[in-house]
């Protein structure tokens, strides 16, 4: 081979190496740039820094982790690590890798009939949320995600556009969630998955965080795949207590977990958001300008300003800022309305505060109780009053309108004319039934002197509330040391002798009075014998058996003269400790 031919294959060779050294540091440099271009798409989201190549290397190689608290879909919230949204798909993605974790691994009971309620009200199909599965590898044929780093709680709000639903639903739930987890801090944001807008209430929901709640439209902007670095998904349902009629006529939950201790809580941590002080007392009526209209309002507030020698302000939804009506109502002694979302609001009132509810023409009072409900709730401290128009001449009706502001038009005559003949709205499941919308949307002239005589007979029993110490409820803990002797006199005879020692947090409580429950039910058989003592020990011989085995529970009970206006109610705590004693 001749020296030209050996040079020119060597340059050959030094050039392809350069062309390849080349190609491979342009395609270094394009990934570069490509991760460049999501690290600032992922801080369009959040202003929070993200390394891109570590938390896409993460999500290869570990893929999403899940674990939940809960047993069912009902009360599971779940955390998640790199939980990824395919905006095309409208989709969950949990990318499976040999790191994944998922507790509780439910396999296809996950969709029996999901893995949990994306909003507080339970149950309800239009709620629920799950996740699809694919392999880590999928990745490297999927979109280049777009990485949220803040730490996020994802809900559903169930009806953004109504106040009740707003507190009830969304911002109490949202709020005691955030409590549970300590990551969930003011720097964490909100996303919205129900498909709402903003609505006319999106400020309230920026109280819960410093940061833009968003929007699940606004998901699309981000890119085609979005991964939250780290996220809470769920809702707690504990501060809810009504339930609206889905599949039973509406009323308060059968379980109420909440007291009005936290619901204060609540109002206070928003007023201190909103900086709103408390002002002098006077009398707040809430005046509506479109439905459910009080069309003798200003006789209204001129009877209840000479009735109580207040004075008496309104306040508006669709004119005033939702502060400053918090700020106006946060200092009345009385809230008076039509039903309808706006009585939420009483959650802000002062203790000792009076609630008084309007209702319309035919619609029973005791039908339809969320305010009355959450008036009532122990620490609230609010005196609840409802009135209702017994004259049917003094309801202005509206068949003409749409079906969801109360029309009937659209229905058959002989249905139009039992709506209009009925007297009282049947109980019924929500929440399109067209009585119950045709008199809740009626307008009403207040018969003055018969809501002044409720009103009158009601402030009679209405506790002073004021001159009391805030109620707290405090529970004894167990018995110590339960012990329990036997010994037998003849063989038709014997005696027991059960002792113990006293609740530990009992020395710390001021009471006046302490007894001792004890129950003795004899091995097989499903009586017990009840007892009601003052003491710590005691001798039982009467019905006690020779060789036979006792089964024996102890629970202390007290009055309490301690913390407030309940001083004497008997609080129990049941103690289920079994001792076990043979004759």
């Amino acid at each position: 081979m001749s020296v030209g031919a050996l040079l020119n294959g060597l340059l050959v060779s030094v050039v392809a190496a350069l062309l390849w050294k080349y190609s491979k540091l342009s395609e270094h440099a394009a990934l570069l740039e490509e991760e460049l271009h999501m690290t600032q798409q992922s801080q369009e989201v959040s202003q929070a820094r993200i390394d891109y190549h570590v938390a896409l290397q993460a999500l290869q190689e570990h893929g999403t982790r899940m674990v939940c608290s809960g047993k069912m879909h009902t009360d599971r919230i779940c955390r998640f690590d790199y939980l990824c949204y395919c905006s095309e798909a409208e989709e969950f993605v949990f990318f499976h890798s040999n790191s994944s974790v998922m507790l509780p691994n439910l396999g296809s009971r996950r969709f029996q009939p999901a893995l949990l309620d994306l909003s507080s009200v339970e149950d309800h199909n239009t709620q629920y949320f799950n996740f699809l599965e694919l392999p880590a590898a999928a990745l490297k044929f999927m979109p280049k995600p777009v990485f949220v780093p803040d730490v996020t709680l994802i809900l559903n709000r169930f009806n953004p556009d109504n106040l009740m639903h707003v507190f009830h639903d969304d911002l109490l739930p949202a709020f005691y969630t955030m409590q549970q987890y300590s990551d969930l801090d003011d720097e964490a944001r909100l996303v919205f998955m129900e498909g709402w807008g903003e609505g006319p209430h999106f400020d309230l929901y920026r109280l819960l965080s410093s940061k833009q709640p968003l929007l699940k439209e606004q998901l699309r902007n981000f890119g085609k795949l979005m991964c939250f670095t780290k996220s809470y998904v769920g809702l707690s349902k504990m501060t809810t207590w009504y339930q609206y009629g889905f599949v039973q006529p509406q009323g308060p939950k059968a379980n109420i977990l909440v007291s009005g201790n936290e619901i204060r809580q609540f109002a206070k941590a928003l007023m201190e958001k909103m900086n709103i002080t408390k002002k002098d007392e006077y009398i707040v009526v809430f005046s509506r300008s479109t439905t459910r209209l009080i069309l003798n309002e200003a006789e209204l507030i001129m009877a209840l300003a000479q009735e109580f020698e207040m004075r008496v302000v309104t306040v508006s939804l669709e004119e005033q800022s939702f502060p400053s009506i918090v700020q106006v109502i946060s200092g009345a002694s009385m809230l008076v309305s039509m039903h309808g979302a706006q009585l939420i609001t009483s959650l802000f009132l002062p203790r000792g505060a009076v609630v008084v509810e309007l209702f319309p023409f035919a619609v029973n009072p005791e039908q339809y109780t969320p305010y009355k409900t959450l008036a009532s709730l122990p620490g609230m401290d609010l005196h609840y009053v409802s009135w209702r128009n017994m004259k049917e001449e003094n309801a202005v009706t509206h068949p003409d309108r749409p079906w969801e502001q109360g029309g009937i038009a659209h229905l058959e005559k002989d249905e139009q004319e039992r709506i209009l003949a009925s007297k009282d709205v049947p109980r019924h499941l929500c929440c399109r039934n067209p009585e119950w919308l045709f008199r809740i949307y009626q307008d009403t002239l207040v018969d003055i002197p018969s809501f002044l005589e409720v009103l009158k007979e009601a402030m009679k029993v209405k506790p002073n509330l004021k001159k009391t110490k805030v109620a707290s409820t405090v529970h004894p803990g167990r018995v110590r040391e339960p012990q329990c002797q036997t010994s037998v006199q003849t063989s038709n005879e014997a005696k027991l002798t059960v002792s113990w020692q006293i609740p530990w947090n009992l020395k710390y409580l001021k009471v006046r009075e302490v007894k001792y429950e004890v129950w003795i039910q004899e091995q097989g058989e499903n009586t017990y014998m009840p007892y009601i003592l003052p003491q710590q020990n005691y001798t039982f011989s009467e019905n006690i058996k020779p060789f036979t085995t006792y089964l024996v529970w102890v629970r202390c009970i007290f009055n309490k003269s301690l913390l407030g206006p309940f001083a004497d109610v008997l609080t129990y705590f049941l103690v289920p400790l079994p001792h076990f004693c043979m004759c």
